[in-house]
């Protein structure tokens, strides 16, 4: 049996094209199969257009949630409800084509892999979007240590062994591609370009990319800590430095710098106590998140036979 999730939020003017492909390539592959929509507290004729599908065709299910819970909450959800023994999942902006998810089962069904990630070789959009998002990629290659992670995101399939694996990850701030990454397993890509938006304004905005980038950072790397580290050492040395400096001026009565240069040090220093409060501070906030255990998403209503 095959499985398709697909978070939806505010996607009304996307919906029947998204149903009309994903139903296309997963009956060339199966008839056994089922499409899982989790709407993500849809404000918009979504979850009206995804029951109106429904009536239709039975293999649609959909998973309702009580609010919008995120992007990765409600592909979780739809994880933690798929029936399948290959389980593929893609966002609901038609960014990531569908027809590849027959390549992909044709690639599990070797053996050989156990994962296949979508990875992206170009994308059609904004420059500004895709500066900021190659540097998260490049920055998050090297401080999490994971291999095979740069230009993939949430688009993959994968078996259920894979799947068991990464729904026993339970963590409450989640960045799935990196999630999938750890579990390990054998992984395999296949390469594609990632088209532009074509209707709607993008759901994850700067500020949301920013947000979930950061969890990424701060869930798989301690470097942020090591920089404040070598900081705190750097800042050691230099006030070793300068109080020799201090102490040799007294003594030979050299002319000593003035005011301008006490407050640029004393603004410098304590920018960088800042600095080290703010990194202590995310760290800690995601432990306290952790710590409060509350439920990663609440289901309003489950569509299904």
């Amino acid at each position: 049996m095959i499985s398709l999730i697909i978070p939806i939020y505010n996607e009304e003017s996307l919906i029947d094209e998204l149903i009309e492909r994903s139903i296309k390539v997963l009956s060339e592959i199966s008839d056994h199969f089922e499409i899982i929509f989790i709407d993500d507290g849809s404000q918009d004729g979504s979850m009206k257009k995804l029951l109106q599908h429904r009536d239709k065709e039975k293999r649609i299910k959909i998973l309702s949630l009580s609010r919008n819970f995120g992007h990765q909450a409600a592909l979780t959800a739809g994880l933690e409800y798929v029936k399948g023994d290959y389980i593929a999942m893609m966002d609901g902006d038609l960014q990531d084509p569908p027809e590849l998810i027959k390549e992909m089962y044709e690639k599990l069904k070797t053996r050989k892999y156990d994962v296949i990630n979508g990875k992206r070789i170009l994308r059609k959009e904004n420059i500004r979007r895709r500066m900021l998002i190659y540097i998260f990629h490049k920055l998050f290659k090297r401080l999490s240590g994971l291999k095979e992670i740069e230009n993939i995101g949430n688009f993959s399939m994968l078996n259920r062994n894979a799947l068991n694996g990464l729904l026993a990850l339970k963590e409450k701030i989640r960045y799935l591609p990196g999630l999938r990454s750890f579990v390990g397993f054998s992984q395999g890509n296949i390469e594609y370009v990632r088209e532009k938006r074509k209707n709607g304004k993008p759901k994850m905005n700067i500020w949301k990319l920013w947000a979930l980038g950061s969890d990424a950072i701060f869930s798989f790397s301690k470097t942020p800590l090591r920089i404040c580290l070598f900081l705190g050492l750097f800042g050691i040395v230099v006030f070793l430095l300068a109080g020799i400096y201090v102490l040799i001026a007294k003594i030979f009565g050299f002319a000593l710098l003035g005011w301008s240069f006490t407050l640029l040090s004393i603004y410098f220093f304590g920018s960088i106590q800042l600095t080290f409060l703010g990194v202590l501070g995310e760290y800690v906030f995601r432990t306290y998140k952790e710590s409060q255990n509350r439920p990663l998403y609440l289901v309003k209503e489950f569509y299904d036979d």
